[in-house]
């Protein structure tokens, strides 16, 4: 059963950062969408800025950054096999192993979770191929107990039309936060446009937690992207 996006949105005050993937409702486009949160003054001060091949996170006031570990990195980076997105530096670890012809899931398999006691945030990744299938994963401490590493993979090979899978990093607001669990969720996407996704999912993020928001489509039958990128900070919308 597929829930709908909105309403699981703003039912969770805190899902930290997110990975969705899927497919438009007509079945012609892939769509990606990434978005972080922030409970702590460090972390919502933050925005994300192109790259030659992506985004990055950067300071929005760089004298007021107090320590850029885990929170500055490359969320979205392009491959040779496909657009890789993550909540961390594990992006950059994907797209080395691809270059030397190992795999998404060999990749995962050398890191493990952040290194955040007591919350040992989950790292999730995604992988959306140029054909429209893609891959998800997760690395969490199993029970929260960081001696033990448990790394998930969910790939879909044939997705379907107006469905789409989210995973994110914790499964609500709390001390410590407690990890995302379970399967990535199936969501209803009505949406047929990078830019009515990123408007629906801005919209539906909490509006006090929320602090930038990437979202790409991919024409399947072109291979046409669009781009679109929201931050809370500085100028919030921008599009290419």
């Amino acid at each position: 059963m597929m829930a709908d996006l909105s309403a699981l949105l703003d039912s969770n005050s805190y899902p930290g950062r997110g990975i969705l993937l899927g497919l438009s409702p007509d079945g012609t486009t892939a769509l990606c969408a990434y978005f972080i949160m922030g409970r702590s003054a460090n972390s919502r001060n933050r925005i994300f800025v192109q790259t030659q091949d992506g985004i990055r996170t950067q300071a929005y006031d760089a004298a007021a950054m107090t320590d850029p570990s885990l929170i500055i990195y490359h969320p979205v980076r392009s491959s040779r096999y496909g657009l890789i997105v993550t909540n961390g530096n594990q992006t950059d670890t994907i797209q080395q192993a691809f270059a030397s012809g190992k795999s998404f899931a060999q990749a995962l398999r050398t890191r493990k979770f952040e290194p955040d006691a007591p919350n040992y945030t989950p790292r999730i990744s995604g992988l959306l191929r140029p054909d429209g299938s893609y891959m998800l994963s997760i690395l969490k401490a199993q029970d929260g107990n960081p001696d033990c590493c448990c790394r998930q993979f969910f790939e879909y090979s044939k997705p379907l039309p107006g469905v789409g899978h989210l995973i994110h990093t914790y499964s609500g607001d709390g001390n410590p936060l407690p990890s995302f669990a379970g399967e990535p969720v199936a969501v209803s996407l009505a949406d047929a446009t990078a830019e009515a996704l990123a408007d629906r999912l801005w919209a539906h993020l909490n509006a006090e937690n929320k602090v930038s928001l990437f979202v790409r489509s991919l024409r399947l039958s072109t291979g046409e992207v669009r781009t679109e990128l929201r931050n809370k900070n500085g100028k919030e919308k921008a599009s290419w």
